[in-house]
């Protein structure tokens, strides 16, 4: 029978000594001074194939691609540690999703980034929010004045997605303070502009982005 993430109430191995904050119990990462800005990101589905280990892994794609990294995190140990980080997990929050469901893979970002930190691994949280109800919860974990990620690939389609993008890039800004914040994916005026003297950002191309690059070579 194929392992799921409830199997051992939810893999508390991950957060053993891990402080929880909150009202949902969220693990606080650890503090993050020993990242980096990245010079380069790379989606997990293509870590083993990478010959170049410079970069930071990243889970910017389907939940399913790596929902083993969540039941089988001890495996992946020893390929992550090649890297010089890890992003955590972007665990889908979907505006219209119930609540709880939110708050668990709020849990899991951070508890698979906290289980890597305690293994050596570097590690720069990712941040995702659904709609204004879930600032209450989506930003816990995650110390201040640290270098954060966030991904606009397909979030930002319509203009209500933007606006929406906006809010919870104002709110995590006003939250989290953070030094740096890495984008993964387009970074439009309409959305980005008002906060560029808040905080330092750096773009990264999407998979998608780079494949259609190599296709239009």
């Amino acid at each position: 029978m194929q392992k799921t993430k409830y199997d051992d109430g939810f893999h508390s191995y991950l957060v053993n000594g891990a402080a929880i904050v909150g009202e949902p119990g969220i693990p606080l990462l650890m503090d993050l001074k020993n990242t980096q800005i990245p010079r380069d990101i790379v989606p997990f589905e293509k870590a083993k194939s990478q010959t170049d280990k410079r970069k930071y892994v990243h889970f910017y794609m389907h939940d399913k691609a790596f929902s083993d990294v969540l039941t089988s995190t001890t495996k992946y140990l020893d390929l992550l540690k090649q890297f010089d980080g890890v992003i955590t997990p972007d665990c889908s929050l979907l505006i219209g999703q119930s609540k709880c469901l939110q708050q668990t893979n709020t849990y899991f970002n951070r508890a698979v980034g906290y289980y890597f930190q305690k293994n050596g691994i570097p590690v720069i949280p990712n941040i995702r929010w659904s709609d204004e109800s879930s600032f209450e919860y989506c930003f816990l974990g995650v110390p201040k004045r640290s270098i954060v990620s966030v991904s606009t690939h397909g979030c930002i389609r319509s203009n209500e997605q933007k606006r929406m993008f906006k809010a919870g890039l104002k709110e995590m800004i006003k939250v989290l303070e953070p030094t740096d914040v890495l984008v993964h994916g387009h970074m439009p005026e309409c959305v980005f502009a008002e906060f560029k003297n808040d905080v330092k950002f750096h773009r990264y191309k999407s998979q998608f982005e780079r494949t259609h690059e190599k296709e239009g070579a």
